[in-house]
């Protein structure tokens, strides 16, 4: 029986239908009912996705020979070592909603972790990816969290349009990886906040998570002494100094007593989530009804710890090998239910090391960007040598990703700051290359694997006409979007390189064959494959990625 469904496990059929229109996924028909789920032969009765936020492809292979625990239980699986988060910005908010929606930031219409919208009637310009700015009070910085922005369904909307039954739950460490992953018609999104877990306004919190939140409040309020360090870990236990105030390199994740500050950054914090991940599936009997259901799990800690103390550090392997036991329990919880569950674990984004500790390891190149690209410097040159008034620009404020030249402005003026902005973005030291809105709505999309995509093209998958900037400035390799002041966080993601765009994707199921192809897949790839473990037919068009192993038909 398992051989059978092993070689059904993407027998998925793309029917032709409609494409989800821009404002979302209000055009599924879930009145159609479930007689168009058609499952492969025992198809799961819960897909648990987890996303380890910063899990680069480069950290797994480091570290993938060291697992002991649920990490190595995966690697018996289907292991897709070079998965790709395909597009050029590669942040939490884009690479989270690329997981579980099969689609490109261009499509899902989450083309960053912020952007700007010069027409915003707000006096703050800024738009959180997960807020609705619309609401009375909310600010980019103080947000009223909502998924209004995300144009497509997960693939928990698309059963649920199908098979009401099904149950969707995600928790995660940050609001904006609960968010994207679980979906517009979720029953329960819980996310870290501060030193408890919080969800939309007005939802009632389950016994499972008030429990949650009573226990972590018990644990911030002891002190947590220092880890022990592992014999592995011994040869990363070196002091790098990043500036006179900040070193890392040697940290055991000691807390004094009521320090929610360092919470986050600790595998304390993912061991949090998948507890109360664990209870929130055991409370609500997920995988034990009469449709397949959906857990996601954002593990956002690997990302903290990346940004506050780099990658090569005693940090970071504490941090892996702890996480690694901890997923080892939760998926003995789960096996303890008795339900036939199916797992996918990648990450939102990759990332690199400190540049100061790259240079001992042998990489010279690598440098802090200067600062002097952010658009507000660039925005007052450009005002006094053309003469305007305003802000002229919008955009980072270091001078990655997106910029906005002011609507207020005349189409001769705003021409003239196009031309000028990318003649003098264009010279600068820390920048490879800068695309108009012109040049990447005339460039078609990406068709080849990710690992062979041009800049434009990766400009292209993160482009979204209506939300993108009048042009996108693309970094040279191995500068680094982080300023050496800007302590807690020393590093920084978000560029179009492969440090950056390659995560591991695997694929786990009880009684699945082990197999490994090494070539480059995509993020957007999952939600296909998954869809064909239960029969779920994708409408052509609607999507853009493709079944990864053992496909029939289109």
């Amino acid at each position: 029986m398992r051989k059978a469904f092993l070689a059904g496990f993407c027998a998925v059929t793309l029917a032709a239908g409609k494409t989800v229109a821009a404002e979302g996924p209000q055009n599924l028909k879930p009145a159609e009912g479930p007689q168009n789920l058609k499952p492969a032969e025992m198809p799961p009765k819960l897909f648990v996705a987890i996303s380890v936020d910063q899990f680069s492809a480069d950290l797994f292979a480091e570290y993938r020979g060291r697992f002991t625990g649920g990490f190595a239980r995966l690697l018996n699986g289907g292991v897709f070592p070079s998965g790709y988060q395909g597009h050029a910005m590669t942040e939490t908010c884009p690479g989270h909603s690329t997981i579980l929606t099969g689609s490109h930031p261009a499509r899902t219409g989450i083309i960053a972790n912020s952007w700007s919208d010069p027409r915003a009637k707000r006096e703050d310009k800024t738009i959180y990816c997960v807020e609705d700015e619309t609401v009375a009070g909310s600010t980019s910085s103080k947000t009223t969290i909502s998924l209004v922005h995300m144009k497509v369904p997960t693939l928990g909307d698309r059963l649920k349009a199908v098979t009401p039954a099904t149950r969707v739950v995600a928790v995660a460490g940050k609001d904006r990886a609960a968010a994207t992953m679980a979906g517009h018609k979720a029953d329960e999104t819980w996310w870290w906040r501060t030193a408890a877990f919080q969800s939309y306004t007005g939802r009632k919190m389950p016994p499972a998570v008030v429990a949650a939140n009573k226990a972590v409040k018990a644990r911030l309020d002891a002190a947590r002494p220092a880890s022990d360090l592992p014999e592995v870990c011994k040869a990363y236990d070196k002091d790098v100094v990043i500036s006179p105030a900040l070193t890392v390199g040697r940290g055991r994740f000691a807390r004094a007593a009521g320090d929610t500050s360092a919470y986050p950054a600790s595998p304390d914090a993912d061991m949090t989530v998948l507890d109360t991940a664990l209870a929130l599936a055991k409370e609500m009997k997920l995988g034990q009804g009469k449709a397949t259901d959906v857990l996601a799990v954002g593990m956002s800690a690997t990302d903290y710890v990346g940004h506050y103390y780099g990658t090569a550090g005693t940090e970071m392997c504490i941090h892996l090998l702890t996480i690694d036991q901890a997923l080892g329990k939760f998926f003995d919880g789960l096996d303890a239910t008795g339900v036939d569950y199916a797992v996918v674990l990648t990450a939102d984004h990759g990332g690199r090391d400190i540049p100061e500790r790259s240079k001992d390891h042998g990489i010279p190149g690598d440098t802090r960007i200067d600062g002097s690209l952010a658009a507000a410097k660039i925005g007052k040159t450009l005002a006094d040598e053309l003469k305007l008034s305003g802000p002229v620009l919008y955009g980072d404020a270091l001078g990655l990703g997106d910029f906005w030249i002011d609507p207020k402005l005349t189409d001769a003026q705003r021409d003239a700051v196009l031309k000028r902005a990318v003649a003098i973005y264009k010279d600068k030291e820390h920048v490879q290359a800068v695309f108009t809105h012109a040049e990447i709505m005339a460039a078609p999309a990406p068709k080849t694997p990710p690992d062979e995509w041009s800049l434009l093209e990766r400009a292209k998958a993160s482009y979204d006409p209506q939300r993108s900037g009048d042009f996108v400035i693309i970094l040279k390799p191995r500068v680094m979007p982080a300023l050496q002041s800007a302590k807690p966080y020393t590093t920084m993601h978000g560029t179009a390189w492969d440090y950056d765009r390659r995560v591991p994707i695997v694929f786990w199921r009880k009684g699945m064959a082990r197999f490994e192809q090494p070539l480059a897949v995509e993020t957007a790839d999952i939600l296909p494959t998954l869809a064909a473990m239960v029969g779920l037919k994708i409408p052509a068009g609607e999507i853009d990625g493709r079944c990864l192993f053992g496909c029939a038909g289109p």
